[in-house]
């Protein structure tokens, strides 16, 4: 598969002065796009042509890297690690373009933000949960750890070691282990009866071998107006399909 070259980024401070990048093509309805947990924008949906399919449906795709990842800054100081702080960045971003009216999603990490946003009170029309099922919101509290494991056994792990993929993807990514630690440490579960407060339509989206975050079908069942769709691929490789984008283009559209 080729991929599509990167585009350009531009800059803004969020709430606590923290430098943080985003990327935008198309034009239409803004769609905010979150990526998943060591990943970036551009792996997540611009490399393999997602954002673009996006785009081509009519649609302003709008994606941030997230602090700790790709061209946004890392700290190391915790007080820049309150709770929820990734979903505090993504209001930051809608208050920083100005934006009204707008669509939300995210893949796994991204999936979670986007739920702790809706939660804390942003409105979008329709959003998207890829890569997520009940378990990788009201359970994630072992995926946590298994994260945690891996930055420390970062130098020490052989091949064969269940951390050894995700290690190699941090490294590839040149993901900080120092501010990794501390954005994982504001990551807190969610009560599934909260799930009954995120009343637009939903889409889930997953691989069909994607179980790292638990079932969709359970999550679809908790949500109040959830539809499921399924692409080929496991956690890893569902974001490199065509379908996936195929698929949010479809549902946002509708």
């Amino acid at each position: 598969m080729t991929s599509v070259p990167d585009l350009p980024f531009s800059h803004f401070a969020s709430f606590d002065g923290v430098e943080l990048a985003w990327r935008e093509t198309g034009a239409g309805r803004p769609v905010i796009l979150l990526h998943g947990l060591f990943s970036s924008a551009y792996v997540n949906w611009i490399k393999f042509g997602t954002a673009a399919l996006i785009a081509e449906a009519g649609f302003r795709v709008i994606m941030p890297d997230l602090r700790c990842h790709g061209n946004s800054d890392a700290p190391h100081d915790p007080a820049l690690y309150s709770a929820h702080v990734l979903a505090r960045d993504a209001e930051a971003l809608v208050a920083r373009l100005g934006l009204a009216e707008f669509d939300l999603g995210g893949f796994s990490l991204g999936s979670r933000t986007t739920v702790r946003t809706v939660l804390r009170g942003m409105t979008p029309r329709r959003i998207v949960l890829g890569g997520m099922g009940l378990e990788g919101l009201a359970g994630w509290r072992n995926r946590k750890r298994f994260f945690l494991d891996a930055i420390a056994l970062a130098d020490t792990a052989t091949r064969g070691d269940p951390h050894w993929l995700s290690i190699q993807f941090m490294k590839t990514m040149k993901i900080d282990p120092v501010a990794a630690t501390l954005l994982l440490a504001t990551f807190a579960d969610t009560d599934p009866a909260e799930l009954t407060g995120i009343t637009m339509p939903t889409l889930l989206v997953c691989g069909v071998d994607d179980h790292d975050n638990g079932s969709a079908p359970a999550l679809q069942a908790a949500l109040p107006d959830a539809r499921l769709a399924t692409v080929p691929g496991t956690h890893m490789s569902s974001v490199t399909s065509p379908l996936m984008g195929a698929a949010i283009a479809s549902f946002l559209s509708a």
